[in-house]
């Protein structure tokens, strides 16, 4: 477990206080992660990787020259909000675009694609590569479903290794992608890790059991057995991950790969070795050259006690940026010429509290917007028992404390925008930024998708009108399927916000005033909340324990329906006492 902590909410500032204390010849901290504190190249391709914390040596232990620009450092287990990605981005750029790199979680997915969206509106081109090597995750034929296990290094070592090479932003996600199709992990796990203050695990393997595939927050695996010896543990690594052998390989007899054996937390480097010997026979017996092999804690789970084998099939070029030398705080190859440090105060780091000037007409609307999140707040303690125990039927049951951390944020940034007389735009776009960077995850990030969809919308100017409303939400519901990939019956919120945005925008269309026409569709939203009830997830953690979630509504969907709901009693409100 995690002993040593001092308030756990406080735990991952502290660590990263720490860690830079520690590391300063090769990092600095800025808002939202760290960068390096060396110079890079003018004009060059900045690399930033990133997601939750708890993973050391990823993501802030691979920044460095040679490695990563930037690593953006969520909470523990938790994506980091778009704010935190575009502030590190911001603080890496070289001038020659940006590629993010990270695991294929859906949250992940949802904050840095926000990020990317946001850099390129302000001339900053940018690409994303989502690491794909968990093999236990989805089948071959879905290979965009995987996870992102400790395959990571190798995606963010090729892309590194060809930006300081001078590749072009096109040519580092060229071989970034190929690094990525040519990446193949297996895990597996004897028990699971503790969180800081938590007084168990958060999960558990039954004594003498051993799950195969399992992910590095506990996401479902594909089996359990009982816990082999090492020799039988890379063996059944080994063949697993010799039964899938990526495209452009025409034979593994001679084929030249890297590997990577992992420990995720509590698995000693001895018993890593120990297993490695026998990765080693058991490849070099099926015709494999090892090139540069990595044994060691490289993905860690906090203290997870189980380790991962990972393939990564090379090229002539992959090969030569694998090899390339770097130097992290916790990664180094080769010898560099250390590159001079940077000066601080010319970093181009955002002031995310500014607040433009607003009409009178915007600023009222602010006031009412600010009591539309009051009551958002309201709703969501009042259910975050029932909104947690029905996401524990198939997920990992945090949807309601992530959706009360994300409103209790929204509400205190609305309420100080007021105070300093933002506009009703301002005031949505620093709600969006406060509940993203506080909730995380996926619901961190579709709420801040929605609340900035809103504030695009709204502005700062004009005084919104019922059209505005209803424009602001189809938007919203355009950006959350277009970032989060959800359609209608994957069982997600969407099955909700799609039937909202279309009987708000009718009755408006319609003629109808803001309050009946935002009742008429909170009718609409909430009957398809409850029908979400028959669904099977087909996206995000639930989707492994597809068959549990039948007979429960889907949470993100109740809980935005519950939301329009009480917002809607707003509405009501403001609309008497202007009459």
């Amino acid at each position: 477990m995690t002993r040593l902590f001092n308030d756990p909410v406080n735990f991952v500032d502290e660590a990263t206080e720490g860690f830079v204390a520690a590391h300063t010849q090769r990092v600095c901290q800025v808002p939202g992660g760290v960068i390096r504190s060396t110079r890079s190249e003018p004009g060059s391709v900045a690399v930033v990787i990133g997601g939750g914390s708890g993973h050391y040596p990823a993501f802030a232990g691979l920044v460095g020259q040679g490695l990563a620009h930037g690593a953006v450092m969520g909470n523990l287990f938790a994506s980091p909000s778009a704010q935190q990605v575009y502030n590190v981005c911001k603080a890496a750029n070289n001038g020659g675009g940006v590629l993010l790199s990270f695991g294929n979680y859906a949250g992940d997915v949802l904050h840095f694609g926000q990020a990317r969206e946001r850099l390129i509106r302000e001339g900053i081109p940018c690409e994303i590569v989502a690491v794909i090597d968990d093999v236990s995750s989805a089948e071959q034929e879905e290979l965009h479903k995987r996870r992102g296990i400790a395959g990571d290094l190798t995606v963010f070592k090729v892309a590194a290794a060809a930006a300081e090479a001078g590749y072009s932003l096109e040519e580092v996600v060229r071989v970034s992608r190929a690094a990525n199709l040519r990446t193949r992990s297996m895990g597996v796990a004897f028990d699971g890790c503790t969180l800081p203050g938590a007084d168990d695990a958060l999960f558990h393997v039954p004594d003498g059991k051993m799950a195969v595939g399992l992910g590095i927050h506990g996401e479902p695996g594909i089996s359990e057995q009982a816990i082999p010896t090492a020799d039988d543990l890379a063996e059944l690594l080994v063949s697993h991950l010799l039964e899938e052998i990526p495209d452009g390989i025409d034979s593994v007899h001679g084929a030249r790969t890297s590997v990577l054996l992992n420990g995720l937390g509590s698995i000693k480097y001895e018993e890593l070795f120990v297993v490695y010997r026998r990765v080693n026979q058991l490849l070099t017996e099926a015709g494999l050259e090892i090139v540069e092999p990595e044994v060691g804690e490289l993905v860690t789970s906090l203290d997870m006690a189980g380790a991962s084998l990972t393939l990564f099939w090379l090229d002539e070029e992959l090969e030569r940026l694998w090899k390339a030398p770097c130097d992290t705080p916790a990664y180094r190859k080769g010898s560099l010429n250390p590159a001079p440090p940077i000066d601080a105060s010319q970093l181009d780091i955002p002031d995310a509290d500014e607040i433009p000037p607003a009409s009178e007409a915007s600023m009222a609307a602010a006031r009412c917007l600010r009591q539309a999140i009051g009551a958002t707040r309201q709703v969501v303690d009042d259910n975050v028992e029932e909104l947690g125990r029905m996401d524990a039927i198939a997920g990992d049951g945090d949807h309601g404390i992530g959706m009360q951390r994300g409103a209790v944020a929204a509400d205190k940034a609305a309420e100080s925008a007021v105070d300093r007389q933002a506009g009703a735009g301002t005031l949505l776009r620093l709600a969006a930024e406060a509940w993203s960077d506080r909730a995380g995850g996926t619901s961190g990030a579709i709420w801040g998708v929605m609340l900035n969809a809103l504030s695009l919308t709204l502005g700062d100017d004009d005084e919104p009108t019922p059209t505005h409303y209803a424009r602001g939400i189809a938007k919203a519901k355009d950006d959350v399927m277009a970032f989060g990939k959800a359609k209608p019956g994957d069982k997600t919120l969407v099955d909700a916000l799609i039937p909202f945005s279309e009987a708000l925008s009718q009755a408006v269309d319609a003629g109808e005033a803001l309050a009946p026409a935002w009742q008429r569709a909170c009718e609409v939203a909430t009957q398809a909340a409850s029908d979400t009830a028959a669904l099977k997830p087909k996206l995000g953690r639930a989707r492994p324990l597809a068959e549990k979630s039948v007979g429960t509504p889907d949470p993100g969907a109740t809980s935005l329906a519950m939301i329009l709901t009480a917002i809607h009693a707003v509405i009501e409100q403001h609309t008497t006492a202007t009459t």
